[in-house]
């Protein structure tokens, strides 16, 4: 048995707790390894990580907040290995209080004495301009090859296909930080779509499994899983949906109207966001779980539906979800 332990190290809580988890663990003869979230905070550096972790690993330990869960899940990307949270951030939402104790609480877990919650996740699709639409048929010539008018310019410009994996050199987001160089990616809480840095509204429509819904000008729009509905969405006045929901919750960021609203899609819906081709309102700017994405080329179009794959998440029997919204989230009101 192999654990992996993803700790907080911003937080002294987090490392002395990792510390002790680490020889409770050698205690029973089960090999561990330890890894910082602050070695999570983009692409390149999760990847590196990923080279160095074991073909197995049985369960992840993750102490920190909600924001140390979302760089874990990123790290397993499409793996699946349940996670068992536990709170020492300031919004644990997603995690474990240890009122037990720590130790107490990782036994259980290994004692298969835990509840599991399946997450749903959302898978992304990104397609940019003078990119080839693998969904879009007008692409497609009667032999089942791209179009000769589709191809754009891709080749004058060097730049990959949707499945491509184009880099900027020294770049990744704010900071250093952020995804870069991917065209198909996951989430566990949401997409967001938003104005760009000239703060210009943005044009778009959004479109679900082949009707188009809306015509939104704003600043931008929200696609989030029930899990991310208490983050991003919450704040933009989206509602607030039990963890067990599989479909997806579409919420406009500062529509310029007075009719727009969030929708909820079953499970089975596939999101159509598609950029306007006017350039005073094309610059958007996109974020996954809170990650800046950076295209080489401005977005056209972006497909989301739900991601084959769930999170799952370890949880103690005790609150309920509409508990811990009362007390997270509603506080003395409810007293």
């Amino acid at each position: 048995m192999h654990i992996l332990v993803v700790r907080n190290n911003s937080n002294p809580q987090a490392i002395d707790a990792s510390l002790l988890v680490a020889t409770y663990l050698t205690s029973q003869g089960i090999a561990s390894t330890v890894v910082d979230s602050s070695s999570l905070g983009n692409d390149q550096e999760r990847e590196a990580i990923r080279r160095q972790l074991p073909d197995a690993i049985d369960l992840v330990i993750v102490l920190g907040g909600d924001g140390t869960v979302l760089h874990t899940v990123h790290l397993l990307h499409t793996r699946q290995v349940p996670l068992l949270p536990i709170n020492f951030g300031r919004l644990g939402f997603l995690a474990n209080a240890d009122d037990a104790g720590l130790i107490p609480l990782i036994a259980d877990a290994l004692a298969g004495e835990l509840a599991a919650e399946q997450r749903a996740m959302l898978s992304i699709q990104v397609v940019c301009e003078d990119e080839r639409d693998p969904y879009d048929a007008d692409c497609y010539d009667e032999d089942g090859g791209f179009a000769e008018e589709a191809t754009c310019s891709l080749d004058e410009v060097s730049l990959p296909t949707i499945w491509g994996s184009w880099v900027c050199e020294d770049k990744f987001g704010v900071n250093s930080r952020g995804l870069a160089g991917i065209r198909h990616f996951f989430a566990l809480n949401e997409l967001a779509l938003t104005r760009g840095s000239l703060g210009r509204i943005i044009e778009l429509s959004l479109g679900i499994s082949g009707t188009t819904v809306d015509h939104l000008r704003g600043d931008g729009l929200i696609v989030c899983t029930a899990t991310g509905s208490t983050a991003y969405a919450l704040s933009a006045g989206g509602p607030l949906v039990s963890p067990g929901f599989k479909g997806m919750v579409a919420v406009p960021l500062a529509p310029h109207t007075l009719q727009s609203r969030a929708i909820v899609t079953d499970s089975h819906d596939v999101i159509e966001i598609t950029l306007s081709n006017a350039d005073a309102f094309r610059e958007a700017t996109l974020f996954v779980d809170g990650e800046i994405v950076p295209f080489p080329q401005p977005l056209k179009k972006i497909y989301v539906q739900r991601a084959d794959h769930p999170v799952t998440l370890l949880r103690v029997e005790g609150a309920s979800f509409y508990e811990r919204l009362s007390r997270d989230f509603f506080g003395d009101q409810c007293a």
